[in-house]
């Protein structure tokens, strides 16, 4: 009878344990903001992600918005909305992105890796300037400037990457072609914004990459392998996003997720 006692006391308990992991992860979901910001700074905190909205070139457009919210967070894999748009000037006016919060700081000879899925879907409206890419930034110490740009563009539309040297007909000149990174081919493009050294990687073909998962980390093993970039730098800042110039679109990402090892 003891036997049969304990049984039915499990029996009747365990609905109750498997009801407060729902009700927590029912509460967590609740408490992520997926209201729509458009402040020029806003920022919204979710898990290991924070959403900014980054509008650092605003002054430069006559006119134009810019939206964004939190459609999910499921363990590590975060979706958002991102509506866009602007008019006049010839410089970025924002760089709305998700950016990383976790396993920051690290030397790059100390990453093993950088597992990262990224599927998204842009719908444009008329002619656009902008592009979708990671935008990531190394530093000589933990915290410190931002002294190098490394860039990983899935799009571009119309935008074109910062280089040093440009061909007779004003297009950029890729400082290596066709590298093999992450299952497909890159070139990639190298100059100075003025303050970083930016190093940024295009898919071969003006390819647009909508379902990227990948490694990142192979793409910083190859510069400092193969373009000079110190192992001893710091990753600082890892961000995705869209960086928009002029015209309208939404930028719809169904999953992210991004992992510092």
């Amino acid at each position: 009878m003891r036997s049969f006692s304990k049984l039915a006391a499990i029996v009747l308990l365990a609905p109750l344990a498997f009801a407060a992991p729902t009700k927590e992860l029912e509460l967590v979901k609740r408490q992520i903001d997926t209201s729509t910001h458009c402040g020029q700074w806003d920022s919204i905190t979710a898990g290991q992600y924070t959403l900014f909205l980054d509008q650092w070139g605003l002054s430069g457009a006559s006119s134009g918005s810019d939206c964004a919210s939190i459609t999910s967070l499921s363990g590590t894999t975060i979706a958002w909305k991102n509506t866009w748009t602007w008019v006049g000037g010839t410089g970025v006016k924002s760089y709305t992105n998700v950016a990383l919060n976790s396993g920051l700081n690290k030397q790059l000879s100390a990453i093993s890796s950088i597992p990262s899925t990224w599927k998204w879907s842009q719908s444009n409206s008329g002619t656009v300037v902008a592009n979708v890419a990671y935008d990531l930034f190394t530093s000589s110490s933990s915290g410190g400037s931002a002294q190098n740009e490394i860039m990983i563009w899935l799009a571009n539309y119309n935008a074109g990457p910062i280089s040093a040297v440009y061909n007779s007909d004003g297009t950029p000149q890729p400082k290596a072609s066709n590298i093999s990174l992450g299952g497909r081919t890159w070139d990639l493009y190298f100059g100075s914004n003025g303050v970083n050294d930016v190093y940024s990687f295009l898919p071969t073909g003006s390819a647009i990459v909508t379902s990227f998962s990948a490694d990142v980390n192979v793409f910083l093993k190859y510069l400092t392998s193969n373009q000079g970039l110190s192992a001893l730098q710091f990753l600082t800042t890892f961000e995705a996003g869209t960086e928009a110039t002029s015209g309208s679109a939404t930028l719809t990402v169904s999953a992210y997720s991004a992992v510092i090892n």
